[in-house]
């Protein structure tokens, strides 16, 4: 991999991982566009730390409140646990769910599931997913109504990004508008639920980077140091964004873009 293509790449990373629009299927599409080797789900999910950087800075204020809360209350029962202590253990819930089928499932996603069809598909069938809930939301929810019901939907739902092309973000700000959320809540609670499972998927496939055929050490490097930046500016945006739009425009675009892929595919222009 090229100096260029880490800039790249890591750019896509960061504008694509929090937007709901499927950071792995933009790394893997774009790749095929510029007629790139696929750089892996190693690559991938490495320089999701680059982003995840970015989460932790952001929300430095909030994660540090949670955390504190969380240690400090570890011993006291739900009722009597503060709001941060019990959205500690939230995080912790929901992040089983796409650790056990990440480790279940990791040949598939480092192999099968990296084909371009299947990122076309997803990005289409689940836009439908993302019109429905936006459209059905009572948004009448904040995040401090949180509970173990809406931890675990929510995880659940995370786990379904191990699809490239459905987006991590997409599928869980979808499942806490589903929950009854509103956009921006749902969006924030999204990040924060982001830090263990980026971070664990991260470190587990470091041991990848510089295996023949990957990408290598130094470019990964690149493209994570500009994840973060390019991620930092993106979650600033959309939380503004969401106060006062809905998720129309990712939805579209994400309907555009899976049909020219997979009519890309079919015509043989990509692989």
């Amino acid at each position: 991999m090229s100096a260029f293509e880490a800039i790249v790449l890591g750019l896509v990373q960061g504008l694509t991982e929090f937007l709901p629009i499927s950071s792995s299927g933009h790394i893997r599409i774009v790749s095929a566009f510029f007629g790139w080797e696929d750089p892996g789900a190693a690559f991938t999910a490495v320089i999701q730390l680059g982003t995840m950087a970015a989460v932790l800075i952001y929300f430095r204020r909030d994660l540090w409140k949670i955390a504190r809360a969380w240690l400090s209350e570890l011993r006291l029962p739900y009722a009597k646990r503060s709001h941060e202590a019990n959205l500690g253990w939230f995080i912790i819930l929901g992040t089983i769910p796409i650790a056990i089928i990440g480790v279940a499932l990791s040949s598939q996603i480092e192999e099968g599931a990296r084909s371009l069809k299947l990122i076309g598909a997803a990005l289409i069938l689940f836009s439908l997913v993302m019109l429905w809930a936006d459209r059905t939301a009572t948004r009448e929810r904040d995040i401090e109504t949180l509970n173990v019901r809406d931890g675990m939907f929510i995880g659940v739902a995370q786990a379904l990004a191990l699809i490239p092309g459905v987006s991590r973000s997409g599928a869980t700000i979808s499942a806490g508008l589903v929950r009854g959320f509103d956009r921006a809540a749902a969006a924030r609670y999204s990040f924060l639920l982001s830090v263990p499972a980026v971070v664990i998927s991260g470190l587990f496939e470091l041991r990848h980077i510089g295996e023949k055929g990957g990408a290598s050490a130094g470019a990964t490097a690149i493209a994570t140091i500009l994840a973060f930046v390019s991620g930092y500016a993106a979650i600033a945006w959309l939380l503004k964004y969401l106060t006062t739009h809905n998720l129309t425009i990712f939805i579209v675009y994400r309907i555009v873009l899976g049909v020219v892929v997979l009519g890309l595919v079919a015509a043989g222009a990509i692989s």
